[in-house]
């Protein structure tokens, strides 16, 4: 099994408050026309339910009203998110007792920017990676990819437990708001989404123990669910002006429908219960879809507080999100729980989900 040896999250030196995003993107989104009076109404009360406090965001907040087009906005992707992503697998490596060198495989995840060469290869060099380190960017899965590109880096170690693997998230959602745009869902995503980065080391069973990590969280099993008709629950229409956010108000629906059957049969596959698992690390997609885990799942009203405190801190940092929570997880967690199963949970476009199945 492979094992997590470290997590660690990264963020825009650009910190505001709610109520300042608030002010400046009303004015950026919907312009000064009179008309637009009753959306700004709407734009606050949406701002206000987010439960978000704080956000950092990839430029100083006076740069939103005059951001240019899709290039524009996609060459600030490219910039800070090279920086704060080489930041982030840094930070990563040194917490893992690790230097560049040591990886063989960096997996790289996004949905708020597009670059070729992918982000990987442009910051390889800037950190020392090796000449012949195996790349993977994966772009389009959102919010779930935190969660499955962990999924993922275990298949690989399945076959590879001698290797060093890391899985980078950068995402900068402030970029993608499209101004002009009065949707419903355009306002709930400026209130909702912020900026940030987060790197994971991951090692093969055999690379952990010879480095001494045995009592580093190992990944016991993952399961991927894709449901039916729901490609337009979540996601982008990818047009002239960038990314324009879809979002549906059934997402917390989909969570009351499929997740505690997804959940069961998952956890009963290897005899466990729901009962059994002592900690949740769940993607914070906003607090009706937080308060429907809980719900659906039966869990104790306070099992989602890391979640919570991560959405009202930095908002919903799209993949990069349930790497933050998982940060705070390890580092808070009680050592009286250390010998319980955890499950780390995130959804995101497909409309889809991903499980993965923690011990110690």
């Amino acid at each position: 099994m492979s094992r997590i040896v470290a997590a660690r999250a990264v963020l825009p030196e650009h910190v505001y408050s709610q109520e300042q995003i608030t002010g400046v993107l009303a004015d950026a989104l919907l312009g000064d026309e009179p008309a637009a009076v009753v959306r700004r109404e709407l734009m606050r009360r949406l701002h206000t339910a987010a439960e978000v406090r704080t956000r950092h965001l990839a430029l100083p907040l006076d740069r939103y009203r005059d951001l240019g087009g899709f290039g524009a906005a996609n060459d600030v992707w490219i910039d800070v998110g090279r920086r704060l992503g080489s930041d982030a697998v840094a930070a990563a490596l040194a917490a893992a007792g690790l230097v560049p060198s040591d990886v063989d495989l960096i997996v790289t995840t996004s949905v708020t920017g597009l670059a070729v060469p992918s982000l990987d290869a442009r910051i390889a060099h800037r950190l020392g990676l090796r000449d012949d380190v195996k790349r993977m960017p994966l772009f389009g899965l959102g919010c779930v990819a935190g969660a499955a590109g962990i999924a993922r880096i275990h298949d690989y170690l399945q076959g590879r437990p001698d290797d060093v693997a890391v899985l980078l998230s950068v995402e900068l959602c402030s970029l993608t708001f499209q101004r002009g745009d009065t949707s419903t869902a355009n306002l709930v995503g400026s209130g909702l989404f912020g900026d940030g980065a987060a790197a994971v080391v991951v090692l093969g069973e055999r690379r952990a123990a010879a480095a001494g990590h045995d009592h580093a969280p190992r990944v016991r099993a993952t399961r991927s669910r894709l449901y039916p008709d729901s490609e337009r629950v979540m996601g982008w229409d990818i047009g002239e002006t960038g990314f324009q956010l879809v979002l549906a108000a059934t997402v917390p629906d989909i969570v009351d429908t499929y997740l505690k059957g997804d959940v069961e049969t998952f956890l009963a596959a290897h005899g466990l219960a729901v009962s059994d698992v002592d900690t949740w690390i769940a993607h914070p997609g906003g607090p009706k879809v937080i308060e429907a885990i809980v719900r659906t799942l039966g869990l104790k009203p306070d099992a989602l507080d890391v979640t919570r405190r991560s959405l009202a801190s930095v908002g919903n940092l799209s993949s990069s999100s349930v790497l933050h929570v998982l940060q705070e997880t390890l580092a808070t967690r009680d050592p009286v729980a250390a010998s319980r199963p955890a499950v780390m949970l995130a959804m995101g476009p497909g409309f889809c989900s991903e499980l993965v199945l923690l011990d110690w």
